[in-house]
């Protein structure tokens, strides 16, 4: 798919890999529509690259309905969605004196994999509408899971499990949108120079950076975003989730 004059919507689009993917989307032409809870940090990033910003609380389906209804009315239907938006909290499954984290196991959970499948839904049945393109497609969906998944750490439990169901809902997606030319793409970004790494500690850092095999540094974000104008450039991509991690597997802790 081409990005020329389409439109594509951007969760998470403030700040890290959103604001990255946004930034590229837009330089390759498309027009970009943020969504973020941050509404100030949003709107800077929007007003950069000529794109909007609409904030939204992504675990929040009312809140997306909007947002899209707001897309639709101000720029077109998106073509391209990009799901970036989420949390990483770590807590222990059963924390000193027996304290539970089932609090942060729902927040987790609801903005990361019911965040991604609200933004999926709406986008979805927005592009069944579209004519197809020469290729036949209507849309890509691509969500971000996380290397977690598969290499979730002590503490991860409810991050680990709300990237899993990202990672395992996108064939099934992929299998479902077929039918009206929508393909599905999940990406799992391993560590990434984020504004969360950006605020630990040097130490802690270098110890990260140590496990990571070639290249032997953090990820740039501008590097998921290439990823994501791959995904969308190449017609038979569909159904998989990508690592993008330097060769990388997370230690137990």
């Amino acid at each position: 798919m081409d990005f020329s004059g389409h439109v594509a919507v951007v969760t998470g689009g403030a700040s890290g890999l959103g604001a990255a993917t946004a930034r590229r989307l837009a330089a390759e032409g498309a027009k970009v529509a943020i969504l973020d809870f941050d509404a100030e940090r949003g709107a800077e990033v929007a007003a950069e690259i000529g794109g909007i910003a609409i904030k939204t609380d992504v675990g929040d389906e009312s809140s997306v309905a909007a947002a899209f209804d707001e897309i639709h009315e101000k720029l077109g239907v998106p073509r391209i969605a990009v799901s970036c938006a989420g949390v990483a909290g770590a807590a222990r499954i059963v924390g000193r004196e027996g304290k539970l984290s089932t609090d942060l196991f729902e927040k987790t959970i609801r903005v990361n994999l019911m965040g991604t499948y609200n933004v999926m839904s709406h986008a979805a049945r927005g592009m069944q509408g579209l004519d197809p393109l020469e290729t036949g497609e209507r849309g890509v969906v691509i969500n971000t899971a996380s290397i977690a998944y598969q290499d979730g750490q002590f503490g991860q439990a409810a991050y680990a499990a709300s990237k899993g169901g990202v990672a395992s809902m996108c064939l099934p997606a992929a299998r479902e949108l077929a039918k009206t030319g929508i393909r599905v793409m999940a990406i799992a970004p391993g560590l990434f120079n984020t504004p969360m790494m950006e605020g630990l500690p040097e130490e802690t850092t270098a110890a990260i950076v140590s496990n990571v095999p070639f290249p032997h540094r953090l990820g740039f974000p501008a590097e998921y975003a290439q990823m994501v104008c791959q995904i969308v450039e190449n017609p038979y991509l569909n159904g998989e989730t990508i690592r993008i991690d330097g060769a990388v597997r997370l230690p137990q802790r």
